[in-house]
């Protein structure tokens, strides 16, 4: 079978190109640029973080999507009936959202956002759904790998592309830019064609809910130290978040130009956390799940310094450059060994709808304490706010230690067994 003779792939390609574009734009750099060159606050422009809750707690009203046919577009079938219903109303919102003004009403440009975000969610669990019911079992993963490839497009795009805009265009246009980027999943739909339905009618909403958040989390409840497990899960990135929400802020205070932060944190930086988690990959495999976790572990809390020796240089772009690539490269690291050892503790009868409620649970805490990071920069300072967010990795740590001594993860194929 000749893959990329085959229409799906490209599609689900652009899908994910689409399901990317918002993100940036919403609950990333891009936002937090435009409210920091509009003079808000640190608190302000921490609560930022909020917006991206949407993403985290979709799983809430995706089985509405699932079981409640799209008002007027029900003949194109479910899935593709709900894209071409929400992707105009996206595209709507973030064209809305570039032409407010946070300066002087920075609550109607945070509504507009989370609006965008919320939509963008609700795409990204139609999309999703479309993906695993065009594809056969076996093509499963390349059809994952377009749509991921596409994703990571889109973050360029939308991205570092965005901030680039904005000299020229203004942040209005520089969002239509963005906006404008989204007709490519408009044309993926039209072009993509619905699954065959089955026979049977799909479940109510209320039963879709239980079966696809009580059950898989009841059934993660009855194992050993699970609250401990949902503890480390929740607090493994908390020191990444807290800087991370910063950073844009932070690089503004030192006179780094909206140019330099695009090249080196948005477009080098992507590439310094590809490159990690493919190292990441190879470090699982080679020392094991719990070592690989402890070192990649230890490395992201310790990439937070690099923040305040760039702090202690100032406008100083090769530090930039160090800054960008340690923090970067360590995450991505950090992160493969994160999804490995997260996946090992999924039970085999609830192994997709467990990975998503776990993974967007953990997410919870860390956008809604990752609030206060403008607080605590503000009342630290930059130099003792980093070091707080490298002190915040500490309770994670503790935590991972204790539960590799009691539940020590399966040794993968290959690995090295532990010495002594």
């Amino acid at each position: 079978m000749h893959l990329f003779r085959d229409r799906r792939f490209p599609i689900l390609l652009a899908l994910g190109f689409s399901a990317g574009v918002p993100l940036p734009l919403v609950a990333g750099q891009v936002l937090r640029q435009w409210f920091t060159e509009s003079g808000l606050s640190l608190t302000d422009i921490g609560l930022t973080a909020l917006i991206g809750l949407a993403y985290s707690l979709k799983f809430l009203w995706a089985p509405a999507l699932d079981t409640v046919a799209p008002p007027f577009l029900s003949r194109l079938g479910r899935r593709r009936g709900w894209l071409l219903l929400i992707q105009p109303f996206l595209i709507l919102a973030i064209l809305a959202t570039g032409f407010s003004n946070p300066a002087t009403g920075p609550f109607g440009t945070a509504a507009l956002a989370a609006l965008v975000a919320f939509l963008s969610a609700s795409q990204d669990i139609v999309v999703d759904a479309h993906r695993i019911e065009i594809l056969e079992e076996q093509n499963q993963g390349y059809g994952l790998a377009c749509y991921v490839w596409g994703y990571r497009l889109a973050l360029l795009a939308s991205g570092g592309g965005t901030l680039w805009l904005v000299g020229a265009l203004g942040w209005g246009g520089a969002y239509a830019y963005a906006a404008a980027l989204l007709l490519v999943g408009v044309l993926a739909t039209l072009a993509s064609r619905e699954a065959p339905t089955k026979a049977a009618a799909p479940l109510p909403w209320g039963e879709r809910l239980r079966l696809s958040v009580v059950h898989p989390f009841a059934d993660f409840m009855r194992r050993p130290h699970w609250l401990a497990i949902l503890l480390f899960i929740a607090l493994f990135k908390l020191g990444e978040a807290l800087a991370g929400i910063m950073t844009t802020p932070f690089y503004r205070s030192l006179g780094f130009s909206r140019d330099e932060v695009a090249a080196v944190g948005t477009v080098f930086g992507l590439f310094a956390t590809l490159g990690g988690a493919l190292a990441g990959g190879y470090v699982v495999a080679r020392l094991g799940t719990a070592r690989a976790l402890v070192i990649t572990g230890l490395g992201q809390m310790l990439s937070n310094l690099m923040y305040v020796a760039l702090a202690n240089a100032g406008h100083d772009m090769p530090m930039l450059w160090l800054q960008v690539g340690i923090e970067n490269f360590t995450d991505g690291l950090a992160d493969a060994a994160f999804v490995t050892y997260l996946s090992g503790l999924t039970s085999r009868a609830f192994t997709a709808t467990q990975y998503a409620l776990l993974s967007s649970l953990a997410a919870v805490p860390l956008r809604t304490l990752g609030a206060s990071s403008g607080w605590m920069a503000e009342s630290l300072g930059w130099t003792g706010f980093f070091l707080l967010t490298t002190a915040a990795a500490l309770p994670a740590m503790a935590i991972m230690l204790f539960l590799l001594w009691r539940l020590p993860p399966a040794q993968p194929s290959g690995a090295p067994a532990p010495a002594g």
